[in-house]
């Protein structure tokens, strides 16, 4: 089931004493969910991820805009009949229900035709709880259980009225860092075998890159960016979506576009061909940097950190924007641990330009691509 959002807005009345008129929590987003995908909604808090996560599923009505499932514009149907399978942060089970009972819930509420026989629910019922693997869980109260399995069971009852589109409101934030791993690999691995359409929100970048087929930056209730995960990643359309993706986090220097030459600290390190003379933002992914003898960027070596694969070099600059300059290298790459200094030549395909005002990706010719495209 393919899902397109229409200019969707939505506007909450400000609560504030000194405050009055209304906040915008999402503003005139569009942008489109290709059938049987799984697409990460992601950005930092407040940025109204989980208001259009409730549009969608009706339990908030617009300001403006239209939803469509589909052909069907669904933007004013009731929640019960837009066949939606929600999963919450919280997991919301009844603590007072077992595991089968709780996943049977959504099906003993459905009305006239649409309610299955006891037998049908309880074939449904089961061959969902085997599809997320908790089969042996079933006469367990959720207080019983831990918080990878509670969050199985809520997936199952999502999915056991057999959904046109399952959203996730940040699903794994409760979890440990193991648990998390292991799980979302399971969403996705459930995603792919039943064809669902899924939306998935969340705030930690990783998570959204690695199992999504597409990803959606939002920022203050705007869609900054979509695009393929590694896409995205690989040509950020603004300062803001190159900091956002990525871990360790991208580097940012103040810079200088001088005569097609771009400048850190008044020294020249890179051509910048097309590109008129401005002061610029310059983002340098981790891995941009290649440790080179007489390589024109000058490091303070701060430390070098092995792990395992790779090896973290950490320096100062005094152009860098974060405290620590971080260089991810190869470990069969040699450094000198106990040098002061590290010098550095720069990978192109890995430096972006930003206007140091509008924080809009700057292209620069001879690189293959437009920028955030």
């Amino acid at each position: 089931m393919k899902i397109r959002l229409e200019n969707l807005t939505k506007r909450f009345p400000n609560r504030g004493k000194k405050a009055r008129g209304e906040m915008t929590a999402v503003e005139n987003l569009t942008f489109e969910i290709p059938d049987g995908t799984l697409v990460g909604l992601l950005g930092p808090s407040g940025c109204g991820k989980t208001t259009t996560l409730n549009m969608i599923c009706g339990l908030e009505k617009p300001t403006s805009g239209q939803i469509f499932f589909g052909e069907e514009d669904v933007t004013a149907l009731p929640p019960e009949l837009r066949g939606v399978g929600m999963v919450f942060q919280n997991y919301a089970l009844y603590p007072h229900l077992t595991v089968l009972q709780n996943i049977l819930f959504p099906l003993e509420n459905l009305k006239g035709e649409a309610r299955p026989s006891r037998e049908e629910m309880r074939r449904r019922a089961l061959e969902t709880a085997a599809l997320v693997q908790i089969e042996e869980l079933l006469d367990r109260r959720p207080k019983e259980l831990s918080g990878g399995q509670q969050q199985r069971v809520a997936i199952a009852r999502a999915l056991v009225k057999m959904p046109r589109v399952l959203l996730l409101d940040e699903p794994l934030s409760n979890l440990d860092a193991r648990l998390r791993l292991q799980t979302r690999e399971e969403i996705c691995k459930i995603q792919k075998k039943t064809g669902i359409t899924t939306l998935f929100v969340t705030h930690d970048q990783e998570e959204a890159m690695s199992i999504s087929d597409r990803i959606v930056v939002m920022k203050g209730g705007v869609l900054m960016q979509e695009g393929a995960p590694q896409q995205v990643y690989d040509d950020p359309a603004s300062l803001f979506v190159s900091k956002f993706l990525g871990t360790p986090p991208i580097n940012v220097f103040t810079g200088e576009v001088r005569q097609g030459k771009l400048l850190l600290d008044d020294q020249p390190v890179l051509d910048t061909p097309g590109v008129s003379d401005r002061a610029v933002w310059v983002g340098v992914r981790p891995e941009g940097f290649l440790p080179q003898a007489d390589g024109p960027v000058q490091c303070a070596l701060t430390r070098v950190e092995v792990l395992g694969r790779d090896v973290s070099i950490v320096c100062t600059h005094p152009a860098s924007q974060n405290g620590a300059v971080r260089a991810i290298i190869r470990s069969e790459q040699e450094v000198d641990a106990s040098a002061a200094q590290v010098r550095f030549a720069l990978r192109p395909d890995k430096v972006f330009l930003f206007d140091r005002d509008s924080e809009v990706r700057i292209p620069v010719a001879g690189t293959g691509r437009e920028a955030g495209q």
